[in-house]
């Protein structure tokens, strides 16, 4: 409901209609409503974890590849109804950032400790290619996901899914400009 709908717009009533419980058990298990946003905050970063864990740019010996592979899979994903691809955490944050400090800290928790998992193969990218650069394996995995957010703002924007796919495009090739990813024909 809150990619759907927004934090703000999403109240415990609607939670509780769809979750078919009633408030006195919400409020049984969530002191406040931001409670149930960091909550919600950190089970997106549980279960989103697992999928990304389990994804198959895994299966590429190449650093490099996984990196770039990394990339088509959040391509792969974009498709069908917005609110089925875009992140929680990123919606979330947009919305309560000054108003919430806790719902935004456990946000950035999930957006960060996420580029956190690309960083071992960017650094092990780099040094296989002697990348020396005046950027490091951890700013670009955040850059990753400055780009990601941002795809998924545009589509809300716009209400069109082929702009976050063309924000991913540009992405997959500023990766490879950066790497020196020469391509056939390209020399």
């Amino acid at each position: 409901m809150i990619r759907a709908q927004g934090y703000a717009a999403t109240t415990v009533d609607d939670l509780c209609e769809a979750a078919g419980v009633t408030k006195g058990a919400f409020f049984h298990h969530f002191k406040t409503k931001e409670a149930l946003g960091v909550a919600a905050a950190e089970f997106w970063a549980e279960t989103t974890s697992e999928i990304f864990a389990n994804a198959p740019y895994h299966d590429h010996h190449d650093p490099l590849e996984r990196v770039l592979a990394y990339v088509d899979f959040r391509k792969s994903i974009i498709e069908g109804d917005l609110a089925a691809w875009t992140c929680l955490v990123g919606t979330m944050t947009q919305e309560t950032y000054r108003s919430s400090p806790p719902i935004r800290d456990a946000c950035a928790a999930s957006i960060l400790g996420h580029a956190e998992t690309l960083e071992a193969d960017i650094q092990t990218a780099m040094t296989a290619r002697n990348i020396e650069a005046d950027w490091t394996s951890a700013s670009l995995a955040r850059h990753t996901q400055a780009v990601l957010q941002g795809a998924f703002i545009l589509a809300k924007a716009t209400g069109e899914v082929a702009v976050a796919r063309e924000s991913v495009d540009h992405l997959k090739r500023y990766i490879e400009l950066l790497f020196g990813v020469i391509k056939e024909g390209e020399a």
